[in-house]
């Protein structure tokens, strides 16, 4: 199915594959990223969890994960700055370290992903998603 995280070498971003904003965001950030330095997969998709037992599926519903070969992990708007980082205008995204930046940026992140499914709703359609509207 998929491999270990020990066994790949590319960055693996872990998104919401049921929210249409998360998509979104995925499909123009695969645009940015180098194809042979990170791929993007749902969390949502049976068994990707299992491969990162360091992220659990709260952590994920909550934020955008970022998971380095070497098993670091990063979430949020952070792991959106990690994942530029293989381009060159990637640097500029570093200002994301200033102080007071990162604590607005996250914020702002924290809020949307918090009212993500009220922005542009859910690609599921089952009633086992209307526990995201809680």
């Amino acid at each position: 199915m998929f491999p270990s995280v020990s066994a790949t070498t590319q960055d693996v971003i872990l998104y919401d594959g049921h929210c249409r904003l998360c998509v979104g965001g995925a499909k123009s950030l695969r645009k940015l990223l180098p194809p042979e330095k990170a791929t993007l997969v749902s969390f949502r998709e049976p068994d990707v969890l299992e491969r990162f037992p360091q992220l659990t599926l709260e952590r994920c519903e909550k934020a955008m994960q970022l998971v380095r070969p070497d098993g670091r992990s990063f979430e949020g708007a952070e792991a959106i700055v990690q994942g530029l980082r293989h381009r060159w205008w990637g640097k500029p995204a570093f200002l994301y370290y200033v102080p007071g930046l990162r604590q607005l940026t996250d914020g702002l992140y924290s809020l949307i992903a918090r009212y993500r499914f009220k922005i542009l709703g859910r690609t599921c359609d089952s009633e086992a998603c209307a526990v995201h509207f809680k």
